[in-house]
């Protein structure tokens, strides 16, 4: 990812800078080549640039030994390894050969190894988040595959199981039809149970989730011509909570559409004090009377919740569902691990380096007050902490009456930090006042101005080290948390799949399976035998349907949707015309339609009085259209709170197509229009001139 490379470059700079600060330009061609070959590419020539450039920068031009850091570093990613102590032993023999002083020297020696164990820390982070992110989608594909193979053996062993005894029973009251009355009891009720378990199974799917909701909901309002403005403050997945909240939002967003005279509509979600609220605000209503809320009213209180209506002064209707979060279990993220090691051995490090210019009589006190700072800058890995930020504040100046000016590099670990507390806007001026600070402060105790001058830079420079190695790990983090978010967002999804395929295709299947079982049963023996075959084969075609909600995706033909519905309409006795003209479909526009039919025609059967019902298709250029009109409805049958009819709206809004439906004369009328791809070419499919496919009558 760029930012990890950016920090990576960061670094790498603040590091290189002090050598070039201190005389030795070299370090600018030492620090381009670190940077080739921890960003782009372990080429062994670029290792061996490397090694003549540290020992040409430390040898002839007489830069520090801390160079020949980079060099060991690298040596440390790659299967020379093993030369790496040989390196940093090398810069140890050339530091005492220099100077001889054993306090500068051991000085040297520990950053050096500092050097050595920044590099290869950043080569393995930049690595770590590279593969976080090249596997995000490998992990989601991974937990969604567990997840289908986790419902799949549910179905099977429930529902699995009812198809098979409802084939078998079919097929035994063929076989022996004196028994048939006897079994068609036994399968009927298999049929009834494995229905309610159909059921059952797509509502505990469905809660999972409120996030599809509000897709389908501004669906729905923007195909009103509603404008709809959705805010979702709230955490995935919200169980029994979400399916409440779901409920209440399509009967919100149905009245919404039905009064038809609202412009604008505002949905809020959000989870203040552990509880989860659901706003639903619009313009279209002029009085706060409204009934259609008490039955989800009274669910809403059982479950511990509140649910309201209210007018305000601006003519705005705001529906309110508040309910108790959720009881998650606590997400406890360990840090990772590679970044907060390299944090805490650079800290730790630096630690060091000031401790070795600490009056003996001090060294105690000192290295507490070190330890504290480092256990502060720590947490800042998890996130932003003022608490800590104000104890590192005091720990980084209250010392130094004490300490004198060996107490000033501190102040570069409380600028790190701060750059990670604030806005850019105000941080920069933050640590631009430290550092100015810590020069002030050394100005004072008469440093010379080489001294000065190293004590402030070296302040600005533990400063950007400190904040780029925080950062890294804080992307390290984030990247890990949005991994483990993706790959839990898609489980919550393909459930909400497994949903709408348990109440859209075997929810069908399992309710015509049920109707001709009981019209079977009315029939005498020798006229029952039709029906009873159309069960096996409906039964054969649940488990098709059953395979494809466990993952097994399966193409669904219009044609042969439109010949079933019209067999199970005319089994309850509903009168059907069916005229099929659209052209050959894409697999995934016939399917969805074939869904919208099923969906329309378990309507017709539950919810009305039908006695007519008339199916067409058309096409119209790039657009083919479904509609289904049946007699006998109600004026409430557009029904609040339908999941069918979202999840219709759902598959459709999938492909770019609408769902719309209304109620006139007595007559319900359902529509769904897909427009795809190239425009529908009628000579190139078999149409006639005016643009749609040969009529089909069923």
């Amino acid at each position: 990812m760029l930012s990890a490379r950016l920090i990576v470059i960061a670094v790498l700079a603040a590091l290189s800078s002090v050598y070039v600060l201190a005389g030795a330009a070299g370090a600018v061609l030492v620090f381009a080549v670190q940077c080739l070959y921890t960003l782009w590419s372990r080429k062994w020539w670029l290792l061996a640039a490397q090694a003549v450039l540290v020992y040409w920068v430390t040898l002839g031009t007489g830069a520090s030994v801390v160079v020949l850091g980079y060099l060991a570093g690298s040596l440390l990613v790659t299967r020379l390894w093993a030369l790496a102590p040989g390196v940093v032993f090398s810069a140890v023999v050339i530091a005492y050969a220099r100077g001889g002083d054993v306090l500068v020297t051991l000085d040297l020696a520990i950053t050096t190894v500092l050097m050595t164990l920044i590099v290869p820390g950043l080569i393995r982070l930049v690595e770590r988040v590279d593969e976080m992110h090249a596997t995000r989608l490998a992990l989601a594909a991974a937990a969604v595959g567990e997840e289908r193979l986790r419902i799949a053996a549910e179905l099977s062993d429930g529902l699995g199981r009812g198809l098979t005894l409802i084939g078998a029973g079919a097929r035994r009251a063929l076989a022996v039809p004196a028994r048939a009355s006897e079994v068609l009891g036994e399968v009927t009720g298999a049929a009834r149970r494995s229905l309610a378990d159909a059921r059952s199974a797509a509502a505990s799917y469905r809660a999972m989730s409120l996030g599809p909701e509000l897709t389908t909901a501004r669906a729905m309002l923007e195909a009103a011509e509603v404008a709809v403005e959705v805010r979702a403050g709230h955490t995935e997945p919200l169980g029994p909570a979400g399916a409440l909240l779901a409920a209440v939002l399509r009967e919100a967003v149905t009245d919404v559409v039905r009064r038809g005279a609202a412009r604008t509509c505002l949905i809020e979600t959000a989870e203040p004090g552990g509880t989860v609220r659901l706003r639903v605000t619009d313009d279209g209503r002029r009085t706060a009377e409204d009934d259609s809320l008490d039955d989800l009213r009274a669910q809403v209180r059982a479950a511990g919740g509140t649910l309201d209506g209210r007018l305000s002064a601006e003519g705005r209707f705001t529906v309110e569902a508040v309910l108790p979060a959720p009881n998650r279990r606590p997400e406890v993220r360990e840090p990772t691990d590679v970044s907060v090691l390299l944090l805490a051995a650079v800290l730790v490090g630096f630690s060091v380096k000031g401790l070795l210019h600490v009056p003996p009589g001090l060294l105690l006190p000192a290295a507490a007050v070190l330890a504290a700072i480092v256990v502060m800058q720590l947490r800042s890995v998890t996130g932003r902490h003022m608490g800590a930020l104000a104890v590192m504040a005091v720990l980084a100046y209250a010392p130094i009456p004490v300490f004198g000016p060996i107490w000033l590099g501190t102040q570069g670990f409380l600028a790190g930090p701060v750059l990670l507390a604030f806005r850019p806007l105000l941080a920069w001026p933050l640590v631009a006042a430290i550092v100015a600070g810590t020069g002030a402060v050394a100005s004072l105790y008469d440093l010379p101005p080489q001294e000065w001058l190293n004590v402030t830079v070296n302040t600005l420079v533990t400063a950007l080290v400190v904040y780029s190695l925080l950062r890294l790990a804080q992307l390290a983090e984030e990247l890990k948390a949005a991994r483990e978010s993706l790959a839990r967002s898609a489980v919550v999804e393909e459930r909400l799949r497994a949903a709408r395929d348990l109440h859209d295709l075997l929810g069908h299947s399992l309710a015509a399976i049920l109707l001709k079982c009981e019209l079977a049963r009315r029939l005498p023996p020798e006229r029952s035998r039709a029906e009873l075959a159309d069960v096996i084969a409906m039964a054969e075609r649940a488990g098709h349907d059953l395979r494809s909600v466990s993952g097994e995706q399966r193409d669904l033909s219009l044609g042969a949707e439109a010949e079933s519905a019209a067999s199970v309409l005319r089994a309850a006795r509903v009168a059907v015309t069916a005229e099929l003209a659209h052209p050959e479909l894409p697999a995934e526009v016939e399917t969805v339609l074939s869904t919208v039919l099923r969906e329309a025609v378990t309507n017709i059967l539950r919810h009305s009085t039908a006695r007519h019902c008339a199916i067409s298709t058309s096409a119209d250029g790039r657009t083919v259209r479904l509609r289904v009109r049946n007699d006998g409805a109600r004026r409430s049958e557009a029904r609040r709170g339908s999941s069918g009819l979202g999840n219709l709206t759902t598959r459709l809004a999938a492909l770019d197509g609408r769902l719309t439906t209304s109620v006139e004369d007595g007559w319900f009328q359902l529509d769904a229009s897909v427009t795809y791809g190239e425009a529908l070419d009628p000579a190139g499919l078999g149409g006639d001139a005016d643009g749609v496919g040969a009529v089909t009558r069923v």
